[in-house]
């Protein structure tokens, strides 16, 4: 048995307990910004939310995808599954990025101000610093599994985090300046940053 078949078990254990993290991070983090959402009306805040639960879903996935490899030896198989789970992965941020346009749109055009919301700023540095961490940490996994899909829902983590950082920036500019409309603006940034991962996710990336 070589080194790297050897080594490919530690590896999957490795994944497992990354996507199993993501998914318990992600449904906390979901209820409380999508409470925080409803609270202050925030359009980013709701969308940051939906993303959080997207995000869980593709960790599913890829659960999915790891224990399949576990189970069986045939690479045939395991490569079948692969792409299937690329697939989810892409379609999860494209319907994500539809749903924040329309809804920051509509939000623009009627003027919807937000409420400040102190637990959505404190969520958004808390999922900097984990989404920083678990995006790095599950390209390096993928990297060495050679796991498109892999790599792909590191990219969907590595949103997260800009997207945490474009949920802080729209409702800091509302608390701190009162800036209602940066709230929605916000959101819709996030919109393109998503759309383009998903476009990544689609093809599976470079894994290098």
């Amino acid at each position: 048995m070589t080194a790297i078949a050897t080594e490919r078990p530690v590896l999957l254990r490795r994944a497992l307990r990354l996507e199993y993290l993501t998914v318990g991070w992600n449904v906390i983090e979901g209820v409380v910004a999508i409470g925080a959402a409803l609270a202050s009306g925030s359009v980013a805040l709701l969308g940051f939310g939906i993303d959080s639960f997207v995000e869980s879903a593709s960790g599913s996935v890829l659960i999915w995808r790891l224990h399949a490899e576990r189970r069986t030896t045939d690479q045939e198989r395991v490569e079948q599954v692969e792409r299937r789970a690329q697939k989810l992965v892409a379609g999860s941020l494209v319907l994500l990025a539809v749903y924040i346009a329309w809804d920051s749109i509509t939000s623009l055009l009627s003027n919807e101000r937000p409420e400040p919301s102190l637990v959505g700023m404190v969520l958004a540095v808390c999922s900097l610093v984990v989404m920083w961490w678990l995006a790095r940490a599950k390209h390096r996994v993928g990297i060495a599994l050679a796991s498109r899909a892999m790599t792909a829902d590191a990219f969907q983590t590595d949103a997260c985090f800009w997207l945490s950082l474009f949920l802080l920036v729209g409702i800091g500019a509302n608390a701190l300046f009162g800036f209602w409309w940066a709230d929605p603006l916000a959101a819709l940034g996030m919109t393109v940053f998503i759309g383009r991962e998903a476009v990544e996710a689609w093809r599976g990336g470079d894994i290098d």
